[in-house]
């Protein structure tokens, strides 16, 4: 069949939006009609060169929409289904698995060449050639094929523009709080970075009990937005967080510090470590430069305050029970989705909503699928 996609096609090139021809789905993968897509800082990673996913390749990876065709051996999808995609697929089978880490799964080593999990080959082509996708699901487009094992069934009364959040954003940053950071109700949490993950850390922070918020963005508006979130604090830097965090715990210092912002720097980890107090958690969320391979630390430090750094992929989460569980939240009015989409856009203004993106404007951008 013949839909639209936004294909990067070289590094620092912009998304183009053009006709793709899809395949039919092969024996484990399922055909779905994207309804929207969050515009995660991820996908700019592509653009920018900064993670070692090869163009030609369609972006997104934060999507939700509607099962249209299903291959031979899925059995437990239809037509009609309604998905969100985990951007990290879950077979159930390998060891991260089945010990409950399914942020780990072995699928996701073939993220970065974007073909196919079951075969390395390619459904999705344009101009006479074949195309990655991004995370293995390339959500930029009118339709995609997607292993069964990238699928999460959703109940079909929730908007799947607030579900789509769900397959990147709101877990990895909620899952940095109540997981990877083991937020306590009383602690003390910074929060460096309020966009989609540090909103959804905000939150995951605030639900898990937190009795100090402190937002850390230089972007004013983002500021603003971070307390109907959870926010209790807001500052601009971080160097002026580790003063406010001294006051207002008597010098105890951050219980949890989870790094949100865009793009990841080694040289901010002292800084971070700084912001801890006694046995406190950095917890490293946010994408580094895929050849940095350096970071500034006090070891001294680390070590005579039993200090922790650790790294979250995806929140630490399962998503096959975490997601049902946030949506579920967001029911109930416990989750706020609804406030975490600044701006959508049509397809075709994809360039647009990074643009948006850049310069501050947006917590999260969702491009709306109209075909």
């Amino acid at each position: 069949m013949k839909t639209k996609a936004a294909i990067c096609w070289e590094v620092g090139a912009p998304w183009s939006v053009e006709e793709i021809e899809l395949d039919e789905p092969g024996p484990t993968e399922v055909l779905v009609k994207l309804h929207a897509s969050g515009m995660c800082h991820s996908d700019e990673h592509i653009v920018t060169g900064d993670l070692p996913f090869a163009p030609p390749m369609i972006g997104g990876h934060e999507g939700g929409g509607v099962v249209e065709r299903v291959g031979k051996d899925v059995s437990w999808l239809e037509p009609g289904d309604h998905v969100v995609f985990g951007f990290i697929p879950a077979c159930g089978r390998c060891i991260s698995c089945s010990t409950g880490h399914q942020n780990l799964c072995d699928m996701g080593a073939k993220m970065a060449g974007g073909r196919q999990a079951a075969d390395d080959t390619s459904r999705h082509h344009a101009q006479g050639k074949d195309l990655g996708l991004m995370c293995m699901l390339g959500t930029f487009a009118n339709h995609t094929v997607v292993n069964e094992a990238s699928c999460i069934k959703i109940e079909k009364d929730v908007p799947l523009e607030r579900a789509c959040l769900l397959g990147c954003g709101v877990v990895t940053g909620w899952g940095s709080a109540v997981y990877a950071g083991d937020v306590q109700p009383g602690d003390t949490v910074v929060v460096v970075g309020v966009g989609g993950i540090g909103a959804a850390s905000i939150q995951g922070a605030k639900i898990a009990g937190a009795r100090h918020i402190i937002a850390v963005d230089p972007v004013d508006n983002k500021r603003d937005r971070a307390p109907a979130f959870g926010a209790t604090h807001t500052v601009a830097s971080m160097e002026e967080a580790i003063g406010l965090i001294g006051e207002i715990t008597w010098g105890q210092m951050a219980n949890v510090v989870i790094m949100a912002m865009g793009v990841g720097e080694g040289s901010l980890l002292a800084t971070a470590l700084a912001m801890c107090g006694k046995r406190g958690k950095v917890v490293v969320t946010n994408i580094h430069r895929a050849l940095e391979i350096s970071a500034t630390v006090s070891l001294l430090d680390l070590t005579l305050m039993e200090k922790r750094i650790v790294g979250s992929l995806f929140g630490s989460a399962n998503p096959r029970a975490d997601i049902p569980k946030l949506l579920h939240l967001y029911r109930n009015g416990k989750l706020d989705l609804d406030n975490m989409v600044t701006r959508t856009y049509p397809l075709d203004d994809v360039n647009k909503g990074y643009e948006d993106m850049r310069e501050g404007r947006n917590i999260r951008g969702v491009l709306l699928m109209n075909d």
